[in-house]
């Protein structure tokens, strides 16, 4: 995907039917429309949608709060895997909270999505904890973190 290709763009309420259909495509438990509009009625939230050309290649939700970075939801459109947007969406969102003080990321994934947990890795994300059952179906969430302000963050 070349950089002239694609743009990323704040979530418009008209994009949600995009944005659902690659929710249900990437998670056991999707978010509903309701939750996306309650993120684009939260001061804290954004909520950025990679487009490559008219298509919706991904998205990203995060929340940025007092130096703290939490990235509440990230998914990309099956066919656009393995090309880089989810790793875009973080440089970008990493890029516009440095503006605002960005000191530390955190997020949490399932233990069992290799593919994203190494890709939050190539991002700079070390392993902090493992939260025992914290998914509705019992598995185990990872803890990762990367800290911007300098100073190191152990990898466990």
């Amino acid at each position: 995907m070349l950089a002239n290709e694609f743009r990323i763009l704040p979530l418009q309420e008209n994009d949600l039917s995009a944005v659902l259909k690659i929710e249900r495509q990437s998670y056991p438990f999707p978010w509903s429309a309701d939750q996306f509009r309650q993120e684009l009625n939260n001061p804290v939230a954004t909520v950025e949608l990679l487009w490559h050309a008219d298509r919706l290649a991904g998205y990203l939700c995060y929340w940025l709060i007092a130096g703290e970075l939490q990235i509440l939801n990230i998914a990309t459109s099956p066919d656009s895997r393995r090309q880089g947007v989810a790793g875009r969406l973080l440089e970008h969102a990493f890029a516009s909270c440095m503006e605002q003080g960005l000191e530390r990321a955190w997020l949490e994934v399932r233990t069992g999505n290799r593919a994203a947990i190494e890709l939050y890795r190539k991002e700079g994300f070390v392993a902090d904890t493992v939260r025992s059952g914290y998914y509705r179906d019992g598995e185990d969430a990872l803890l990762m973190v990367r800290d911007f302000s300098g100073g190191s963050v152990a990898d466990f």
